[in-house]
């Protein structure tokens, strides 16, 4: 007994095999387009034609020749003439620095094409906290001309009459590091352009230390038996081991045998810390006969950036003990 498969008739058949003609057309086509196509270099690639097109059958009329159908053509970007391309690298003469420190640019432009590009603007940004040193352009070879400079805030716009084919430029100029720069990212992006060629950039990031200058500074202090009530320490009057100090940020402070604590990256700005008398069995504070604000287990210190302060507490012994 054969069994006979059902196999699509009359116009059903006729369509898929049309859309099956269409999909083998459209992979082959592709392959070709990739196959005789120069390869460009990215930089001067700045245009970009596409273009599609279909052939496709009448699944009512199977013997009619297969129709083709053209799109139109869409381009973006802009014409390259003669691959003209501009080539632009940025440096410094070192990579991290902190406020105070002076830092030297320097910017090299290449004219890769075989036309001048003229007139040559180059554009750069400088991040936050860095300024510009007056007077501290300089420029090499000679020509090009530096027909115009400005500086607008941070950015610096220099002009030049016209960059030769196959020819460079090197421009050069300090900065200095303001406090303001540890709160910038330190990145340094700069432009090169000129009619009728793409636009150049490059990039550069300094590294920013905060040295002296930093949104922290440090907490020490000691926690000392005063035997005299006048909130200072003086010889004969010892540390007290282990006292515990707790800051309004959350963080705890141990002190040492000697009874004296530090507490580094404090974010500056008021700070409150306060003597926790439960870590000091036997002890409780001490009077203080000249300053009314010390008779208190906190104490209130104003620390400034990259500052430093000291938050001293007198304790006693409680009655009875100490005592001969």
């Amino acid at each position: 007994m054969r069994v006979l498969k059902n196999r699509p008739r009359g116009a059903v058949g006729h369509l898929l095999k049309a859309v099956s003609f269409f999909l083998v057309g459209v992979l082959f086509s592709t392959l070709l387009v990739y196959a005789h196509t120069p390869a460009l270099p990215v930089g001067a690639q700045v245009q970009v034609v596409n273009t599609v097109s279909g052939t496709f059958d009448d699944p009512a009329n199977p013997d009619r020749p297969r129709d083709r159908a053209p799109s139109n053509e869409t381009s973006f970007g802009q014409p390259s003439d003669e691959n003209q391309l501009l080539r632009l690298t940025k440096t410094a003469d070192k990579a991290a620095a902190e406020p105070g420190d002076v830092v030297i640019y320097r910017l090299l432009v290449e004219n890769l094409s075989t036309v001048p590009a003229t007139p040559l603007t180059v554009i750069d940004s400088l991040p936050r906290g860095l300024e510009y040193i007056e007077d501290s352009v300089n420029t090499v070879p000679i020509p090009p001309n530096l027909t115009n400079f400005t500086v607008s805030e941070r950015q610096l716009t220099f002009q030049f009459d016209s960059l030769a084919a196959n020819a460079t430029v090197q421009i050069l100029y300090a900065v200095t590091l303001t406090p303001d720069s540890v709160r910038g990212s330190g990145v340094n992006v700069a432009s090169a352009s000129a009619p009728g060629f793409p636009t150049a950039q490059a990039e550069f990031r300094l590294t920013i230390r905060p040295g002296i200058l930093s949104d922290c500074g440090t907490i020490i202090g000691r926690v000392f038996v005063d035997k005299n009530f006048d909130g200072e320490q003086q010889s004969g009057e010892a540390g007290v081991p282990n006292a515990v100090i707790y800051l309004d940020d959350g963080n705890r402070i141990i002190a040492d045998p000697d009874g004296l604590f530090s507490m580094a990256n404090v974010v500056s700005g008021n700070r409150v810390g306060v003597l926790d008398l439960s870590s000091l069995p036997g002890y409780t504070l001490a009077p203080n006969l000249y300053r009314l604000e010390n008779n208190s287990q906190s104490r209130l210190v104003r620390l400034e950036p990259g500052g430093l302060v000291r938050m001293n507490f007198a304790v006693t012994p409680t009655f009875g003990e100490g005592q001969n």
